[in-house]
């Protein structure tokens, strides 16, 4: 179980971790955090109802963490039972209670003094319940059961496993993200969508309510009001004097949405954009990869987003922000998220901070099929590097994806994950699918990624079974030459690459099990081999039509040695003014 911690795992250890305001695009100001300790209890899955609580538990560190207090396995025959009194503050009486989760995994159900009031399907998404009924004056008990089968079900898990190795790391149960609560009234506003329009100089808002009201809209540049307007609940609204986001230019506008009923503002919130454009267009004899109308080179990292004290679930907020402003101080403007969905805090920090995300869909399935997305892959990479590799991806069993409510659920998810993470300004691509990892229809499914969301790149086959979907030439490569595909007209993007790895002692998970593509045995010899990598193989290739770059990975992560940074963020493995000055070297 996870030993190695972080220099943020003290101030986690605390009543309240993770208090800040978990939602930063759409801020109110009645609001109760509800993470701390909770009375918490492991039964067998045929349990009804928990009536004994032996333990307690961090929330929102999983049952696995170290931090969540625990530090436990769950078996796929067992359920996880969560329990806390909590009393309305006074500024919520007279008012509708939403309770909200950041994330759950996986079937959950929620119960507000033994009444179930709701609950959720699927381990990566927010949901929110509207409690107010089930409530009663003074002390409250919420309940909290959860049933999470890991690697011995079909859902969607990503790279968690029952028992963490190689890239298979230690699975995350029960509650992993902030538990809050705000106060609404009877008219308030649910959600919304903000689309950038730079060549129109707008912003786009579709709002969807509760009840009856008008709406108006306040924007701002910094503390100066640039648009006062009333308007409908789909508008486009105009950006005065507009100025455009960038990484190197992070410029967000703030805005007020307030709700009106009979005069009297019913709601009211804060939220922000950032005004930016994600296109394709031709560059020197290539179609790339363009920002704001300019080509631009995009030099990433895969990012996993898994911590060595708290699994998932970052520390603290200040853990979330070393990695983002690390990469980018390093010369990085662009992290892929890598089969994960992060706390909203993170997508904000990217935004404010200037670091571009390629976004992962979490993959599922039954067991990944190793000869179909390991083996074969790499022969043909061998074989015939400049050739697709050819394969339909509508033999479901092969992909183990064989039953249609599987597929269905992992739609349904995957559409979820892009509702509630569309207003951030930082995404700039959709990767519904990585190296044939319950991969199916993709290019049906990249076409309906697309359709739904025109503004944003779509990676429709990150990997191995490309099938001629937007909007990328999607190739990985590791310890193989990097050896460009035949071009086709689409962007070429080498969506992982590298690996090099070093183990270190006092810095690493598992010193004996610890392994790399390509090992390293010192800082020296690790930051030689990257640079020879970058300046014979990467960096020629981009006047060839190579658009971007993911290189694996920020950091370490349990048995993976191939970071960056070491797992507990602690050492920087390669040399940080040769990265500053490679990166700049990656671009046009």
């Amino acid at each position: 179980m996870m030993t190695l911690t972080t220099r943020w795992a003290e101030e986690a250890m605390c009543d309240m971790p993770l208090k800040e305001y978990p939602r930063p695009q759409m801020v109110r100001d009645n609001w109760v955090c509800l993470n701390g300790i909770y009375d918490f209890a492991i039964t067998d899955d045929d349990v009804k109802w928990c009536e004994e609580y032996k333990e307690e538990i961090r929330v929102p560190f999983a049952v696995e963490s170290c931090l969540s207090g625990v530090c436990k396995r769950v078996d796929d025959d067992e359920l996880l039972w969560y329990r806390k009194k909590i009393t309305l503050p006074e500024s919520f009486k007279g008012k509708r209670t939403l309770l909200h989760f950041g994330a759950v995994d996986w079937e959950c159900k929620v119960f507000i003094n033994k009444k179930e009031v709701g609950g959720h399907l699927g381990g990566y998404c927010p949901f929110t319940i509207d409690i107010t009924d089930a409530l009663t004056d003074g002390e409250n008990e919420l309940v909290v059961r959860v049933y999470d089968p890991t690697d011995e079900g079909w859902q969607n898990r990503g790279k968690q496993a029952s028992e963490s190795h190689g890239f298979w790391y230690t699975s995350t149960s029960g509650i992993w993200q902030t538990v809050w609560m705000e106060a609404v009234s009877e008219n308030y506003i649910a959600s919304y969508k903000a689309t950038p329009d730079i060549d129109k100089g707008v912003i786009a808002i579709k709002t969807d309510v509760i009840g009856e009201g008008s709406l108006k809209i306040k924007i701002y540049d910094g503390e100066t009001l640039v648009n006062e307007k009333a308007i409908s609940c789909d508008e486009a609204v105009a950006v005065p004097d507009m100025k455009l986001w960038s990484p190197e230019n992070p410029f967000l506008y703030d805005f007020v949405l307030e709700m009106t009923k009979d005069g009297e503002v019913t709601d009211s919130i804060k939220g922000y954009f950032g005004m930016r454009k994600y296109s394709i267009g031709e560059y020197e004899g290539y179609n790339r990869l363009f920002l704001n109308n300019e080509p631009y080179f995009q030099r990433g990292l895969l990012d996993q987003g898994y911590w060595s004290d708290g699994g998932m679930t970052p520390p603290t907020d200040e853990a979330m922000i070393y990695d983002i402003e690390k990469m980018k101080d390093l010369g990085f403007n662009m992290l892929r998220k890598h089969i994960k969905v992060e706390p909203a805090r993170w997508y904000y920090h990217c935004d404010r901070l200037g670091m571009l995300v390629w976004q992962d869909m979490v993959s599922g399935g039954k067991a990944l099929n190793l000869f179909h997305a390991g083996v074969l892959p790499n022969i043909h990479g061998v074989l015939n590097p400049i050739v697709n590799l050819s394969k339909k991806d509508n033999a479901y069993k092969t992909f183990n994806r064989d039953k249609i409510e599987w597929r269905l659920q992992f739609e349904e998810e995957l559409f979820e994950m892009i509702d509630c993470l569309y207003n951030y300004t930082s995404i700039c691509c959709w990767v519904p699918f990585n190296e044939g990892w319950g991969q199916f229809d993709a290019k049906r499914i990249g076409d309906a990624i697309k359709e739904k969301d025109p503004s944003r790149f779509v990676d429709h086959a990150s990997g191995w079974y490309d099938q001629k979907g937007c909007d990328f030439r999607s190739m990985h490569k590791y310890i193989l030459p990097v050896i460009l595909p035949k071009y086709d007209g689409r962007p070429l993007v080498l969506s992982e690459y590298g690996g090099y790895s070093q183990k270190i002692k006092g810095h690493v998970w598992n010193w004996e099990k610890s392994f790399g593509y390509q090992m390293y045995s010192s800082k020296e010899a690790l930051t030689k081999a990257y640079k020879n990598l970058h300046e014979k193989q990467i960096i020629p290739n981009i006047k060839k039509g190579l658009s971007a770059t993911v290189y694996t990975q920020v950091s370490d992560v349990e048995f993976e040695v191939n970071g960056i940074l070491s797992y507990d963020r602690e050492l920087v493995k390669i040399d940080e003014d040769t990265l500053r000055e490679l990166n700049a070297k990656m671009a046009y």
